[in-house]
């Protein structure tokens, strides 16, 4: 239904302790109709933005594509909803 995910691990070492941790961050890929601008651009990545778990979102009007990443997987239908609310629509 237009949405690829994936899944990463990803290192990191805080700077104050040398310790490094392991977190599982998942990417998913939508395709969105009907951002023409920069400014469509900003009212997706603030809705979706909202959602619990999120740590970025890449849009790229010209294609339509919006990536999100995040700490675990996101219920595409929150997704939806979101990029819906921002006056926009995921299609397939």
């Amino acid at each position: 239904m237009g949405e690829r995910i994936e899944r990463h691990r990803r290192r990191s070492a805080p700077e104050d302790t040398g310790h490094i941790e392991e977190n599982d961050m998942t990417t998913s890929t939508y395709t969105v109709t009907g951002m023409t601008c920069g400014h469509c651009a900003s009212s997706v990545k603030e809705e979706v933005g909202e959602l619990a778990g999120v740590t970025g979102i890449e849009v790229d009007v010209a294609t339509g594509l919006v990536t999100v990443s995040s700490e675990n997987a996101l219920d595409p239908e929150a997704v939806r909803a979101a990029v819906k609310e921002a006056g926009y629509e995921v299609t397939a």
